[in-house]
């Protein structure tokens, strides 16, 4: 029996939990150990999930084989370079760094050292996603909307590099194209950082995506709509549901539908059977956790020595387009009434 990967995740907060469940379920690890500064948090998960408790990661990096990063995101280069000039392969939480300096750093890092960097944008696992992309549809215009309530959680960044960074990543890899053109505007309200977001990106090969985010809304909604010349696409991330519009066979009687229309101009589109016109497929999409994919294919990657799907490349793309945004934000800042004590929010 091929020896089990010894896997450690550093971070005891929420994703940190998350981690370790799945470690826990997976066959070819075992979850040797739990690190946080504070020991306690660090002892309760790992006698939830096993493995030993430590406060110091120092104390574990020759005895691990795959570690996963949870920490707050201004401690990933800390935390994480370490492993790399070890060239223990490392999941790293989004985003990458609190800079594209930074996430280059750690590339460069991993680049020669011949280590593997995964970055944990678990949107890419989402079945919904995965479904999507089986489809081979060329983008020419994108929309998505992520908002959620306020969570007091990643106060360390803003909307863009908390949940937005989602989206940059998704529509990168759609788009296949450099951005060329960037329009953004954002306001923060509880801290230092922007709460609420809308960004508009052009691509050099002429795609155009829409991107709203925002962590002081009044419900949970993670959607985006594709259009292309193949298919309209709409895709609810939370719901995994997914719909796909596209020509019928029978394209010819929109055509003369068209010119009757035209030339004597009797045709009553309210009466109109539409589905005969159109093809409309609800998607098959399963129903598996994307962060149990995602940890699945980091461990797919170190067994089986290839590029991890999102690699870390990818993130510093991702990064170098939210830190444009991040710049646009700044210079053109809304005038927010501000809390009387921000403190808690910094």
């Amino acid at each position: 029996m091929t020896r089990r990967l010894k896997a450690a995740v550093i971070g005891a907060g929420r994703m940190g939990r998350l981690h370790s469940r799945i470690y826990h379920q997976m066959e070819e690890v075992e979850l040797a150990a739990i690190v946080d500064t504070q020991p306690e948090k660090a002892r309760q998960l790992a006698a939830e999930y096993g493995g030993q408790a430590y406060s110091d990661f120092n104390e574990i990096i020759d005895s691990i084989d795959v570690v996963t990063v949870a920490v707050p995101t201004e401690s990933h280069c800390l935390v994480a370079e370490p492993f790399l000039l070890r060239a223990i392969p490392v999941l790293v939480e989004k985003p990458l760094a609190m800079s594209v300096p930074a996430a280059r750093r750690m590339l460069q890092l991993a680049q020669e050292n011949k280590g593997t960097l995964q970055v944990g944008y678990s949107e890419r696992f989402n079945p919904v996603v995965q479904a999507m992309r089986r489809l081979q549809i060329t983008p020419r215009f994108m929309e998505s909307q992520r908002i959620s309530p306020y969570t007091f959680r990643s106060t360390d960044v803003g909307v863009v590099l908390d949940i937005m960074i989602h989206d940059i990543d998704i529509m990168l890899s759609l788009a296949q194209s450099e951005v060329k053109e960037f329009r953004a505007v954002g306001v923060n309200v509880l801290g230092r950082h922007e709460d609420i977001a809308n960004v508009r990106l052009e691509f050099a090969n002429g795609c155009i995506a829409n991107l709203t985010a925002s962590r002081l809304a009044l419900k949970t909604e993670r959607k985006i709509r594709i259009f292309s010349e193949q298919a309209y696409l709409s895709l609810d991330y939370l719901k995994k549901t997914g719909t796909m519009i596209s020509k019928a066979a029978n394209i010819d009687m929109v055509q003369e539908l068209r010119k009757q229309q035209r030339e004597d101009g009797k045709i009553d589109p309210l009466k109109m059977n539409w589905l005969e016109l159109v093809n409309v497929e609800t998607l098959n999409i399963d129903d598996r956790e994307p962060l149990e994919l995602e940890q699945e294919a980091f461990v797919r990657s170190v067994l089986e020595g290839t590029r991890p799907q999102v690699s870390a490349e990818d993130a510093v793309a991702a990064m170098e387009v939210a830190e444009r945004i991040i710049e646009i934000i700044n210079t053109n800042k809304w005038s927010a009434v501000a809390p009387t004590d921000t403190s808690l929010m910094e």
